[in-house]
């Protein structure tokens, strides 16, 4: 896939960026990820000493395809890392595997626009939620997916088991909500499929985002590869159940298998499908599993993240690492 982690690499030339860092007479360097502005951070760490800490997001899946001067780099550039800052367990479980000892990794820096999306999801109407449903003709268990149509998402693979589902006469539809290159590709899949309940709706303005979270029953991501999906934590603040692929970095923190949604593989259809069946079935839980992503996701706030990456700066600068 085109879009898939590792395919390029970009270290940007920033003038003046040194003397820039230097100027604010840093006790500390924070840096995202290994590449982009990060070298500039790890130079100094290097040549000046100032300890720094790496906020990192990636997992054993994202990096199954790292070439091997990738793996190399991470590993010597972790050498001269003070404390690591993940996104979450399998994270984590990465960057313990690149060399760095669990007692110099804190976790917990990724978070979503959680409480504004839900106090907005909340403020839409019972009428405005009919409206939108009748505009797009959605009709019984309502699955929606928000975010870009790219490959790497997976959706090709969630049509091909939905044409399973509508064949057996299912009440249910696909709200598709986003843009991108493989929108076409998708249509026609869609059309060639012979699909009556799929909706695709184009660009959604985020100010109007939380009117489809409010009028869903249920939030369906089918990446095929990703460190950390936004979308999810945003759907589970609007009390929405989550069916998450198992490809999603996020899944061990913020979905429960069969009490907040279901895990499934993207690439086995059978397994899709089943899930998309389960789901419906259990249409009675759905107001129950909402409000446990509301509860789940209320453990993962903006003051919890700054506090892990403030937790990992104060541990770099204790136990300043020698090499």
């Amino acid at each position: 896939m085109p879009d898939e982690a590792n395919k390029n690499i970009c270290v940007p030339y920033q003038p003046g960026l040194f003397k820039t860092i230097m100027d604010t007479h840093p006790d500390i360097l924070v840096g995202d990820g290994f590449f982009q502005w990060t070298y500039a951070a790890l130079l100094l760490r290097i040549g000046m000493g100032i300890p720094l800490v790496i906020c990192y997001e990636r997992w054993k899946h994202t990096e199954r395809n790292a070439q091997w001067y990738r793996k190399l780099y991470r590993k010597t550039a972790l050498r001269f890392t003070d404390a690591v800052c993940c996104n979450g367990k399998l994270s984590c479980e990465y960057t313990r595997s690149l060399g760095i000892p669990l007692e110099r990794i804190t976790t917990g820096h990724m978070v979503a626009d959680t409480q504004s999306l839900a106090l907005s999801s909340a403020n839409v109407s019972s009428a405005e939620k009919s409206k939108l449903r009748m505009d797009w003709r959605l009709q019984g268990t309502v699955f929606l997916y928000v975010g870009q149509l790219i490959e790497r998402k997976g959706i090709a693979h969630l049509l091909d088991a939905w044409a399973k589902l509508e064949n057996t006469n299912a009440d249910a539809t696909l709200l598709i909500v986003g843009d991108g290159p493989a929108k076409r590709m998708l249509v026609n899949q869609k059309g060639c499929l012979g699909l009556k309940h799929v909706c695709f709706t184009g660009p959604v303005e985020y100010g109007r985002i939380a009117y489809y979270y409010a009028a869903a029953d249920v939030f369906i991501i089918p990446t095929l590869e990703d460190n950390w999906s936004l979308v999810v934590p945003e759907a589970m603040a609007c009390g929405l159940p989550i069916l998450c692929s198992k490809y999603n970095g996020c899944w061990p923190e913020l979905v429960r298998d069969g009490i907040n949604g279901w895990i499934f593989d993207p690439l086995d259809s059978e397994d899709v499908f089943n899930c998309l069946k389960e789901t419906i079935k259990s249409k009675d839980a759905f107001a129950r599993m909402g409000g446990e992503s509301r509860s789940i996701i209320a453990n993962h706030t903006p003051q919890k993240a700054a506090g892990a990456i403030y937790s990992a700066c104060e541990m770099a600068l204790k136990n300043k690492h020698k090499f």
